[in-house]
Formats: structure tokens, sequence, C-alpha cells
């Protein structure tokens, strides 16, 4: 980016704010919840009730307000997600990376979830969480695993974060707010 872009971003920054709605989707126990407080108040706690349903949590950082739904991982709520992720700037999908037994159905779901017309062209954002662990996937592991270069009808990106040690949360939050939209 050159200097003029720069100041022309600075000034579009005074002028403008940033809206994005998000929906958090994933398995149960993938630590949507936790992701959604360690952006909100970089908090994590160790006792976190499963979500029921969804939650809506409204965030502001510097001139972009994002608006999150965390939603339920359980087998009854992933019917719903489709409903939540219509519209959305981005959907987020959360992945145990230290539960290998999982990965498989977070497979399955998300390969559901992305042949739904209604949400074709959304971007995708992969995080799988809980590198703080010692049998946590590897990066490349994980991509291999779900399959994800064969996606080719939107953007996916993949970060590999940790909710409770807050690694990498800075990168998603620099690439949410990338997807952001202008209003005035």
């Amino acid at each position: 980016m050159g200097f003029w872009e720069s100041i022309l971003d600075w000034l579009r920054s005074l002028f403008f704010k940033h809206e994005m709605e998000l929906s958090l989707v994933g398995l149960q126990n993938a630590g949507k919840t936790s992701l959604v407080n360690a952006i909100a108040t970089g908090g994590y706690s160790e006792d976190m009730i499963p979500t029921v349903g969804f939650n809506m949590k409204k965030v502001t950082k510097g001139n972009v307000t994002i608006k999150l739904w965390d939603l339920g991982g359980q087998r009854r709520f992933r019917t719903m997600w489709e409903r939540y992720c219509r519209g959305v700037s981005a959907i987020l999908y959360v992945v145990d990376a230290a539960d290998w037994d999982s990965v498989a159905i977070s497979k399955a779901e998300l390969d559901d979830l992305l042949t739904k017309p209604s949400l074709y062209d959304i971007p995708v954002l992969i995080l799988g969480n809980k590198i703080d662990k010692s049998e946590a996937l590897s990066k490349q592991a994980l991509v291999d695993q779900l399959e994800l270069e064969a996606i080719d009808n939107r953007e996916v990106c993949c970060y590999m974060i940790s909710c409770k040690d807050s690694i990498n949360i800075d990168v998603v939050m620099d690439w949410l707010i990338k997807h952001s939209k202008s209003t005035k």
C-alpha cells in the first residue's frame, strides 16, 4: 500500500464507520463462546456453559462494530446454522484442533453448510482452536483433513488460534476488519 493510499484510508476512517455481522459455527466445545469473549474482552474462562440455541453480542473495535452470532454446536442446533449465516459478512467456522475424533464430523458439517445456495460467496474463516494443547493438529493437517483447498466457490482462510492464550486473536481481528463493509 502506498503512502497516498494510507492517507486516504485514514481520512475515510474519520468519516465512515465499518459494520459487520458474523456467524460463529462449529461443533459443541470447539470454543466459539470463548472466541467471542476473547474478541470482546480479551478474557478467558475455564468454566464455560454450552450455548443453547444462540447468543448475540455486539463489539466495537475502533471504527468497526461487529455483531457476533454465537450458534450452538449440538446436533439439534446445527439445522439453524444456515438461517443465521445468510447475509453475514463472513462465517467463522471454529474447529477443536485438539479433538482429532471430531474433525471428520466438523468436515461433514462444514461441507453441508457450504452447499446451501443462500450462503454462496460468503467468505469463510476456519479457526483451528486450542493450539495451546500438545495434541493439536498443525495448520496443514487441519487444512488437509477439512479439504479446504477443494473449496472454490468462495474465499476461504484458515488460522490456528488459542482463545485460552490469546494466540492469533489479533490476526483474526485484522482479517475481520478487512472484510467489514463501510457505512455512512
